[in-house]
């Protein structure tokens, strides 16, 4: 079995770069979206979640996995979804379209990411590898379909690629809303139970 990439304290990598790069695109994110500048909100938040996935292959490909870029990397992807979702659930639709993302769901999604944070926290301090699942992974692909798909709504976005696109949106970004909190929710409650042991006081394993 191939052992596990030790993790370097250098700072200055280019995957922790990319993960500070994006942090500044995130803040970006949340005063487009108070100023409603929907269409620059959307392309910032586009940005910023696609630089996720090139500073992870990064880091594999070339192994410039870093102490820093282990914490790093997972919380500017907690600050970017969890901002985007309180800013959406705290802004009307400026032209009284229904919206797919509303304040029950920012609190979900914000609750989730605490106690997952917290008992990650306790599990690898432990020495028990804690990395996300599948239902975790498949909620971000959710939340980084519905977030833009709401922008779109919000900002009558849709227009622009055609009549049949702009008439499914809504229904798009509504599903793909409520399919993100059930998996929010479901890969919560699957992380508790993988860390039960440590939970109720036992042993880590």
């Amino acid at each position: 079995m191939a052992n596990k990439p030790v993790a370097s304290t250098d700072v200055f990598t280019v995957p922790n770069v990319i993960s500070g790069v994006r942090l500044l695109v995130s803040m970006a994110v949340f005063v487009l979206l108070s100023w409603q500048w929907w269409g620059w909100g959307l392309a910032a938040f586009v940005i910023a979640a696609s630089t996720d996935a090139i500073d992870g292959w990064y880091a594999r490909r070339y192994n410039a996995i870093s102490v820093l870029g282990r914490v790093l990397d997972p919380l500017v992807d907690k600050v970017l979804v969890c901002g985007t979702y309180v800013m959406l659930a705290a802004i009307p639709a400026s032209q009284g379209e229904p919206v797919a993302i509303v304040a029950w769901m920012a609190v979900v999604v914000v609750v989730r990411e605490l106690v997952v944070t917290g008992v990650r926290g306790e599990m690898e301090r432990q020495g028990v590898d804690f990395s996300a699942g599948f239902s975790g992974k498949l909620k971000m692909i959710l939340q980084s379909i519905a977030i833009p798909a709401d922008i779109c709504v919000r900002g009558d976005l849709g227009s622009i690629l055609g009549e049949a696109f702009h008439a499914a949106l809504p229904t798009v970004a509504l599903v793909t809303a409520w399919g993100a909190i059930v998996l929010t929710i479901w890969s919560g409650l699957e992380y508790l139970w993988a860390a039960r042991r440590v939970l109720t006081g036992g042993a880590a394993g």
